[in-house]
């Protein structure tokens, strides 16, 4: 059996660290910021780093689910760096955004989901969170699964003033399981959230009663 000091072993740690004042390199839709690092190591020994960072800040994140149906609601969206990288631009999301300043995650979660699906949740219950790629940015992305009627569901969503276009489609639990197992999604909040249902699916029901109302 796992003994609690086993279980500090398999988690993040606090270091002893020095960081400098941030210099801004650029500043467009996110700011991205130069750092000097001392690490204290061992020994007094200390390690330096010059570590650049991409401010990405609160994300929330939201897999819209359709507990009578059996259904999910995901969305495509075009975006830029998966066409650089894949030249598959048109990616398979599930809902995302950035929390504005002063917004709870859960506020967020229920606009965002009004924005790119056009349908908010009855309800959201908080999942998990993660830092998608630590190495490059302080993006931290919690994730929500948020109970919905699927028959609402627009075929075409997206906030204007930020030049969205989101196309949102129904699918089933199984459908949205067997294509992440043929790899054909490389989203990594949708893949995060795909592998979350497929552990828990069985376990939907539970997950709705202890869900907040999203209003």
């Amino acid at each position: 059996m796992m003994t609690a000091e086993d279980k500090d072993e398999i988690a993040d740690r606090v270091m002893d660290v020095a960081v400098s004042p941030p210099v801004t390199i650029a500043k467009g839709y996110l700011p991205y910021e130069r750092y000097d690092v001392a690490i204290i190591r061992a020994h007094d020994e200390t390690l330096r780093q010059q570590r650049d960072v991409l401010r990405g800040g609160r994300v929330a994140a939201v897999l819209p689910v359709d507990l009578g149906r059996g259904e999910i609601v995901l969305l495509r969206q075009f975006r830029l760096p998966a066409h650089l990288a894949t030249g598959h631009g048109e990616m398979v999301e599930i809902v995302a955004g950035r929390i504005d300043n002063g917004e709870s995650a859960i506020a967020a979660a229920a606009r965002e989901c009004r924005e790119e699906i056009g349908v908010v949740p009855d309800r959201l219950i908080e999942l998990y969170s993660v830092l998608p790629t630590p190495g490059i940015t302080d993006e931290f992305v919690t994730f929500f699964l948020g109970f919905i009627d699927s028959s609402k569901v627009p075929l075409r969503a997206g906030l204007a003033q930020e030049h969205e276009d989101t196309r949102p489609f129904v699918v089933s639990i199984d459908a949205a399981i067997a294509a992440l197992d043929r790899g054909q999604m490389f989203n990594g909040l949708m893949v995060g959230a795909l592998q979350w249902l497929a552990l828990h699916r069985g376990r939907l029901q539970d997950y709705f009663d202890c869900a907040n109302p999203a209003a």
